[in-house]
């Protein structure tokens, strides 16, 4: 899934910074941190990542970002945000 959102932001022209938590010797705190943050994703049936900030704003796992993609509103907040300048 991490992928897949990588390939939609990278296909609309932006740039993502993204963190590995695989890779981050606190990777296992952070992705506890950002269970809580989602509000009890992150339980064995529900993997939590990726979970997308825009902007330094929580859009959440990839069904919200998804689903802000499908309904329009994923561009906006992408502008807002300076990351798109379409």
């Amino acid at each position: 899934m991490c992928h897949a959102v990588k390939r939609l932001f990278c296909g609309m022209g932006v740039h993502p910074t993204v963190h590995e938590l695989d890779l981050d010797p606190r990777g296992r705190d952070l992705e506890r941190a950002l269970a809580r943050l989602l509000g009890g994703y992150g339980h064995a049936a529900a993997p939590v990542v990726p979970v997308v900030f825009i902007g330094g704003k929580l859009v959440g796992a990839i069904d919200s970002v998804m689903a802000a993609h499908i309904n329009g509103s994923l561009v906006p907040l992408l502008k807002e945000a300076g990351a798109l300048w379409l």
